[in-house]
């Protein structure tokens, strides 16, 4: 769908998920993460950057599984520490993953997928045309009652520093694995807060889609 027609859908309320194309289990526990290898990290970054053009194709097990722990996966098991830093240890935003198969929420201590919402959301994850078909689009949502010991005031700033550093994890390890990614904040809130079924003490705060790049 063209972005015209997801803007004009929007206006109007229109902009639903679509029915899933794949069986969704209620939970989708993932291979181990693969912790040793990859590019260095200076070259990562040298090849780090936002693309645009994805294909259908989508990604296998194990690579899902490496890139959500690169995301927000447990790094310290003996304290809970994950791979993207978080205020006072709140851990207050949630890593939703939108696949052809549903709308998951990734559990780290678990490192599992657990379905939310049983429809394809990927289309209202972005008015872009791209985000319809690529393998997936993570969403990064605040959930604001675990912020309780943060000034009020700071909550969203918090968050935000939060969600940006899981996705530059995204972005290292898309530039590592050859990956295409890039991450948005141009979506319908209403209309993706409604499919997901966020309360009002959720925040949705970006969007990222990630996949293979088109050839």
């Amino acid at each position: 769908m063209n972005t015209l027609t997801k803007l004009a859908l929007g206006l109007i309320g229109q902009n639903k998920p679509l029915p899933l194309t794949g069986p969704a289990a209620a939970l989708t526990p993932l291979p181990p993460p693969s912790r040793a290898g990859g590019m260095p990290l200076m070259e990562a970054l040298q090849h780090r950057q936002s693309q645009r053009k994805f294909s259908t194709q989508p990604l296998s097990e194990q690579l899902l599984s490496d890139l959500l722990w690169a995301a927000a996966g447990v790094n310290r098991p003996a304290e809970g520490g994950r791979t993207a830093p978080s205020a006072l240890h709140a851990q207050e935003v949630d890593l939703h993953v939108a696949l052809p198969n549903g709308l998951h929420l990734y559990d780290p201590t678990q490192h599992a997928l657990r379905l939310e919402v049983a429809s394809d959301v990927r289309r209202v994850t972005g008015y872009q045309d791209f985000v319809d078909q690529a393998a997936l689009d993570l969403i990064f949502v605040a959930d604001h009652t675990r912020m309780k010991l943060v000034p009020a005031a700071r909550r969203r700033a918090y968050a935000f520093t939060c969600a940006g550093a899981m996705a530059q994890n995204v972005y290292l390890f898309s530039a590592s694995t050859g990956l295409a990614t890039v991450v948005r904040a141009w979506f319908d809130h209403a209309g993706l807060s409604e499919a997901m079924g966020l309360s009002a003490d959720h925040e949705l705060l970006l969007a990222q889609t990630v996949g293979h790049a088109a050839s």
